[in-house]
């Protein structure tokens, strides 16, 4: 059901990689295999496989109003895979900034920014799994759009939102009979946030193990920010009670469909009035070449609480929201309204749908409109081309748009294979925002361009 994939959808996008996830939401590397899949590969008819890569690329830093000068970098990055299909998945490695110019008196030949607290190291975990996909899995790395099951508290995440912040997130989900569990940390090496949902199977607790288990579900999420590293920020807790019900299902050996009936409600405990409601529908539809996956939900807010607080802004938000405030989320006033909020994941393939280097065309968007008038979105699409040998993708972040003091952020990437799949080049540019000591927000941009080498095909 939908809940149960948003951890794949997380999975697959990380398996894709993200030579620059570290600095915002961005295009990922569409060509980093969980296995490589090309005949010529000895191993990848195997059990065992194996990735080498390197690439070297020039970077540029670049300051917006004028705030700071530009600095020029020579990144390298270094990758290694070990994977045994199925069952485990080890992805080391990370980008290392050699100072070119720039920095004032205190620029170490290394850029310091990427490696001067405990949680920066966790960036040398790319990808860690063991044990598959879910129900029973431990997963470790980047969490990026990452949702926490039924998503009204934890909603297309990305613990790298901060670009001077590069912790490694983990994730653990087990089943034991009716009860499915899903749990998270942002951050394996600092107190930031973490979190859990327990899902109860209806059907199965009224009447013994069903056919076709996860048609009745009720969940109890809760989340807590000790906001502890990445630099401090106020606690925070949510909680959230929600119940589904798969209303029609049809399927067949190559896919399916299914249709959701969603609601819940959810506070912030301890602060009487801090609350809201949530009502909706689902959509599955799979097929061999096609993967689609939406919802619509109508939702309520009263006393500061929102559904989603903890999404793709939110490493930026807790220091500094968007709109007018300009306060902490913690401290920050939402006004008491409505809401609709609309998300859409879409794979297609000429062929057939496999991990996600393999597909030629993905979208993911989300949109929430609220009765006061402020918008928020963010998305990202990504097309390969000329026999996946050239890949661009585009993403964007848009907060509180239609209000003062909207937050925007951009990105893009392109890679082209050449002389066999060997060699690649690749381009890549955005804006990121940088958190300060005093909580504001020093606006950026980077530019980067340069080559690399792997045994990919």
């Amino acid at each position: 059901m939908f809940m149960r994939w948003s951890l794949v959808a997380m999975l697959l996008g990380l398996l894709s990689g993200a030579g620059w996830a570290q600095e915002v939401v961005i295009p990922q590397d569409s060509e980093e295999a969980e296995a490589p899949s090309s005949p010529a590969d000895p191993v990848a008819n195997s059990q065992w496989v194996n990735l080498l890569r390197m690439e070297a690329t020039s970077l540029t830093l670049l300051p917006n109003n004028g705030v700071g000068g530009d600095e020029g970098f020579v990144q390298l990055e270094p990758k290694v895979v070990v994977a045994r299909r199925g069952t485990f998945h080890l992805n080391l490695g990370a980008p290392v900034r050699l100072r070119l110019w720039g920095g004032g008196a205190g620029g170490g030949f290394v850029r310091k920014e990427d490696w001067d607290t405990l949680s920066d190291w966790g960036q040398v975990v790319r990808i860690l799994t063991v044990g598959g996909d879910a129900p029973n899995s431990l997963w470790m790395g980047t969490l990026e759009s990452y949702t926490l099951l039924s998503g009204h508290l934890v909603r297309r995440y990305n613990n790298r939102g901060n670009p001077d912040y590069h912790p490694a997130g983990a994730v653990v989900t087990g089943t034991l009979g009716p009860v499915y569990a899903e749990a998270f940390a942002s951050d394996v090496l600092g107190a930031r946030l973490a979190g859990a949902e327990v899902e109860l199977d209806l059907q199965y607790v009224l009447s013994g193990q069903p056919l076709h288990s996860s048609r009745y579900m009720v969940s109890l999420s809760a989340v807590h920010d000790w906001g502890k590293a990445g630099g401090a920020s106020e606690p925070m807790t949510l909680a959230h009670l929600d119940g589904t019900a798969i209303v029609l299902k049809s399927g067949s050996q190559d896919g399916g469909f299914e249709l959701h009936l969603l609601g819940g409600w959810g506070g912030r405990p301890g602060e009487g009035g801090a609350w809201g409601a949530v009502a909706g529908l689902g959509v599955e539809s799979v097929s061999p070449t096609m993967d689609l996956r939406a919802r619509l939900e109508g939702r309520m807010q009263r006393g500061g609480f929102r559904q989603g607080a903890f999404g793709p802004d939110y490493e930026l938000a807790r220091f500094q929201v968007a709109g007018p405030s300009a306060l902490p989320l913690a401290h920050a006033s939402f006004p008491d309204g409505y809401s609709a909020y609309g998300e859409v994941i879409l794979s297609w393939d000429e062929e057939r749908l496999g991990v996600l280097a393999r597909r030629h065309f993905r979208l993911t968007l989300g949109a929430e409109a609220f009765t006061w008038g402020r918008v928020d979105m963010d998305g990202r699409l990504e097309v390969q081309l000329f026999h996946r040998d050239f890949t661009v993708a585009v993403a964007g972040l848009a907060v509180g748009m239609g209000e003062l003091g909207a937050r925007y952020l951009v990105s893009g990437e392109a890679r082209w294979r050449f002389l066999g799949g060997k060699l690649y080049a690749v381009g890549q540019g955005g804006t990121v925002l940088y958190p300060e000591a005093e909580g504001t927000l020093r606006p950026g941009a980077f530019a980067a361009v340069g080559v690399g080498v792997d045994n990919v095909r």
